[in-house]
């Protein structure tokens, strides 16, 4: 468990540390007498369960066993002592190439120990793939929102860490408000971050997702087929038609859906000072987890 302390200081070594005690590739392969790296058996080195990258493309992974085959692993993998387990090691960077070494059929992979804490070890995997660009989009929200919600950091805080806009913390964190047909298409690469932002505010996110893939649709054709969606067939022609939101207004409700991990939409009633703010759940489970934030 991480304590209160931990919750309350800002983001901590992250990629400074990753990167001050991670040697390059190159540097490694020139300069071998200075690693300090330990070699400990691979049953030892457990991956972690809270670990952002979920997908390892299965391709890639069979070159990289090929490569380590024939070259060991070059560069080692960060651990630290696995919480509860003597003689046990997690690892905080470099599960595919723990994964690779495995599929390599090696006894023993080089490592790096470091006392990381909870907070440290979930920053440093998030910050190592996105820098190497390795997650996708939903492993890069969800691990987003596992810094905020598990850790308390604010989406001003990552944004500086990561050297992210605060718009994209916020729009990547949107995403996870889709249904899960949508995550996974995201997710498998058959649909881009634009096509899934596009359907954030439509009716029936899933049945678009569909004819966007089958159609192979751009992203401003998906943008265009999401705004017609949420238009009705037919409507009363006393029927005012509805003003437009401003951009402030957009920016709230998507703040406020990133925040909550569900759909937020704001009405506010033009010229004056009242209006409604609806939250949309999807399962009682969301509904449950609402109402324990809001309590």
């Amino acid at each position: 468990m991480t304590d209160r302390k931990s919750k309350s200081r800002g983001l901590g070594r992250g990629l400074s540390a990753l990167m001050a005690e991670m040697p390059s590739e190159q540097t490694t392969k020139e300069t071998p007498s200075r690693r300090n790296d330990l070699m400990v058996p691979i049953e030892q080195v457990k991956p972690n369960p809270d670990q952002p990258r979920r997908t390892f493309d299965a391709v890639a992974l069979a070159d990289l066993a090929e490569s380590i085959r024939e070259k060991g692993v070059i560069q080692p993998l960060i651990v630290r002592p696995y919480p509860g387990e003597d003689g046990i090691y997690q690892i905080v960077a470099g599960e595919r190439r723990w994964r690779a070494s495995q599929k390599a059929q090696l006894h023993q992979v080089p490592v790096i120990i470091r006392e990381f804490d909870d907070v440290e070890v979930l920053e440093v995997a998030i910050i190592e793939n996105i820098q190497r660009a390795d997650l996708n989009p939903v492993e890069e929200a969800t691990g987003y929102r596992q810094l905020v919600e598990k850790f308390g950091h604010t989406q001003e805080k990552l944004a500086q860490a990561l050297g992210k806009s605060r718009s994209h913390i916020a729009n990547q964190m949107r995403l996870l408000t889709l249904p899960d047909l949508v995550l996974t298409l995201l997710s498998e690469g058959q649909l881009s971050a634009g096509h899934a932002r596009a359907l954030i505010t439509a009716d029936d996110p899933a049945a678009l997702a569909r004819e966007i893939v089958s159609k192979g649709l751009s992203v401003r054709a998906a943008e265009q087929l999401a705004k017609k969606s949420g238009t009705p067939a037919t409507k009363p022609k006393a029927m005012s038609t509805p003003v437009e939101k401003d951009a402030d207004t957009v920016s709230l409700e998507g703040d406020l859906s990133a925040s909550l991990g569900m759909k937020v939409t704001i009405n506010h009633s033009a010229g004056g000072e009242s209006g409604q703010l609806v939250i949309s759940y999807k399962t009682l489970d969301e509904l449950d987890e609402l109402c324990g934030k809001l309590t």
